[in-house]
């Protein structure tokens, strides 16, 4: 579901890629439910490539927003109740990922990833697990084995 979900660069919230064209993207945001296109010049990054750095390796935005959704009982984050203190939002941050890495996660990013839960939530998007190609392949072979029936 994530591959689908779009940040670009400039522009508020999240999209979701509605089509493509030869030089664009079709896009609709996931706050107010217009249709834009995105250009090739547009920096577009997809939810589903970005990880989050650890100590130890890096960690799915997936998997982090699980871990959130999970923390909040799959409710949107009161931002009111969070400082934008780095020292707070590290704190809260750590509560979901203890082990992130301090030195390359910054305020801004948490900011950032709390925002995006938050437009997915009231967008009503609450399975952050990738479909894996596996269970496509099998629902795809049912699917033909069903229509030689």
């Amino acid at each position: 579901m994530l591959k689908t979900i779009l940040s670009i660069s400039g522009k508020p919230g999240l999209y979701q890629l509605v089509s493509h064209g030869k030089n664009m993207l079709i896009i609709e945001s996931l706050v107010d439910k217009k249709r834009i296109p995105a250009y090739a010049k547009d920096k577009v990054i997809s939810l589903g490539d970005i990880a989050i750095y650890t100590d130890s390796s890096e960690v799915p935005l997936h998997e982090v927003l699980t871990k959130l959704k999970d923390k909040e009982n799959g409710e949107v984050v009161d931002t009111k109740k969070i400082s934008s203190y780095p020292d707070e939002l590290r704190n809260f941050f750590a509560e979901i990922l203890p082990d992130f890495d301090r030195d390359r996660v910054y305020p801004s990013d948490i900011k950032k990833l709390i925002s995006w839960y938050n437009i997915l939530v009231k967008a009503g998007m609450t399975d952050f697990t990738p479909k894996t190609e596996e269970t496509e392949d099998v629902q795809d072979e049912a699917s033909v084995e069903a229509d030689k029936e």
